[in-house]
């Protein structure tokens, strides 16, 4: 269905609000997603810290138990090394510690307890140290074997271990988050590319849609201008035949309406002239008429009056005729057309039964084919038509041969149908054909009755409805008369009316 502006309009918003919508979905989600990745990234990498110090410090304190129980047992000075140094150390482990573990409440309540467990335990190292250096051995190896040192040691440891284990499962939770965060973004990145995808397509789909519509439109419209023009094209055909057959009629009109007119002047001056013969003899004075008055008298009345009436009544009856021939071809012009569906078939076989005793009595047959179409036309005028050409294939048939007659039809589509007479007749010449069609106009020898306005009362129903008619004739061989009518005279009506 085409797309009409208002539509084209309306969908193009549409994909467009859908579009900006998804945009904006886009980039806030993937603004929002984002600042989670950072958030549980920077999460990530201060507990990481945070576990990192906290191991950091247990692993100093159990490098300075290490070294502390090493130099208690052998009293070697190789042990007091690793202890010293892990004990300089010990002290930046608990402020790095302490610093990593203050955004977390739930390991800074821990330090306190730490510091506490850490000078104990660093006091215990040291006072066993001293007691070796100073020569208790014995007393520095009772301590460490004494549960004081063991028990600082193993509570240090547990609590370390404890924020240890907490941060593992902190970086755990952070890192499937992330993970989670990152997925998300790249399934939003994923969707939202495919929801501007399909406004995409779907814009470009509206659009060619309707690129498609106007080219339909401008294509129509062309095919209208066309139409227009042709149809403008064929009224002025119309109009220049109509008008040269105005031209046409006129003069013949004119003409054969002149000449007995011309005919009537003539014999009424003549009876003129006859009076004063008459009137010598009728008007004579009291003597008596001469010889020459009563001979001229009397010639005029038996010779020159009845031959002049007589011409005068001739040419007065030939006037009638032709103002007759024309007030039909006038009347039929002017008749409203019944537009019903025509069965050509019927109607032939109708028209040729008038004259099927006539072919019948020659030997002669008439062949109607089989596969005549139905048309919309009216049906009258075609009565006419087909009986006329009917009535001249018998009148003007060949005197020499039994006359056949034939109908054949075909169908040529838009352009309508074509019917074909043909007839074995005398034939026409070829400076006739068009002749024969022009009123009171006759072809060939003028041995049968008619006055030359039969095929003109043709050509003119025919015209009437929407057709035409031609002819092909040779002499001696015979005539095919083609007539072509529109499927549906209807359509034609209106489209000449619009």
């Amino acid at each position: 269905m085409p797309i009409s502006n208002i539509a084209f309009v309306r969908s193009t918003l549409i994909m467009l609000f859908t579009g900006a919508i998804a945009l904006i979905g886009i980039v806030a989600m993937s603004l929002w997603l984002s600042n989670s990745v950072q958030t549980y990234f920077t999460d990530l990498v201060q507990i990481r810290s945070a576990r990192s110090a906290a191991a950091d410090l247990l692993s100093a304190l159990q490098d300075a138990e290490t070294g502390q129980r090493g130099y208690v047992i052998t009293g070697e000075e190789a042990y007091l090394r690793p202890y010293e140094d892990a004990l300089a150390a010990l002290a930046e482990r608990q402020r790095d510690f302490q610093q990593q573990a203050a955004p977390f409440p739930q390991y800074e309540r821990s330090i306190p307890q730490l510091n506490a467990l850490i000078a104990e335990k660093a006091a215990e190292l040291r006072e066993t140290i001293n007691m070796v250096a100073s020569g208790n051995t014995a007393g520095a190896v009772q301590v460490v074997r004494s549960d004081r040192g063991r028990t600082t040691m193993d509570d240090i440891r547990n609590r370390l271990g404890a924020i240890i284990a907490d941060a593992d499962e902190q970086l755990r939770i952070r890192v499937d988050e992330t993970t989670s965060a990152s997925r998300a973004l790249q399934w939003t990145t994923v969707i939202g590319a495919i929801v501007i995808v399909g406004v995409l397509g779907g814009a470009v789909a509206v659009i060619l849609q309707h690129v498609r519509d106007l080219n339909a439109a401008r294509r129509e419209v062309e095919s209208l201008n066309s139409g227009l023009e042709l149809r403008v094209n064929e009224r002025t055909e119309e109009l220049i035949r109509a008008n040269q057959e105005i031209q046409r009629f006129a003069y013949i009109v004119t003409h054969d309406l002149r000449a007995p007119l011309v005919n009537i002047m003539g014999f009424t001056s003549e009876l003129e002239e006859s009076l004063k013969s008459i009137q010598a003899y009728v008007l004579a004075d009291e003597k008596t008429p001469s010889e020459v008055d009563i001979l001229d008298a009397r010639r005029v009345a038996t010779d020159d009056l009845p031959e002049a009436i007589g011409f005068i009544r001739s040419s007065t009856r030939k006037m009638d005729a032709l103002i007759n021939a024309i007030l039909k071809i006038s009347r039929d012009g002017r008749r409203e057309l019944k537009i019903e569906r025509v069965e050509l078939k019927p109607l032939l076989d109708a028209a040729a039964a008038s004259i099927n005793h006539q072919v019948t009595e020659a030997n002669g047959d008439v062949h109607i084919a089989g596969d005549l179409p139905a048309i919309v036309t009216d049906r009258l005028s075609l009565e006419q038509v087909f009986g006329n050409l009917f009535d001249n294939a018998v009148k003007y048939q060949h005197p020499g041969r039994a006359p056949r007659i034939s109908v054949r039809s075909r169908n040529e589509g838009r352009s309508g149908i074509v019917v074909e007479f043909s007839d074995n007749g005398r034939g026409i010449a070829a400076e006739d054909h068009e002749r024969i069609f022009e009123l009171f106009r006759r072809s060939g020898q003028q041995d049968m009755p008619g006055e030359g306005i039969g095929l003109a009362h043709v050509r003119s129903m025919v015209r009437n409805l929407g057709g035409d008619i031609s002819v092909r004739s040779e002499v001696g061989v015979g005539t095919t008369f083609v007539i072509r009518l529109p499927q549906d005279l209807g359509k034609v009506v209106r489209r000449m009316q619009a």
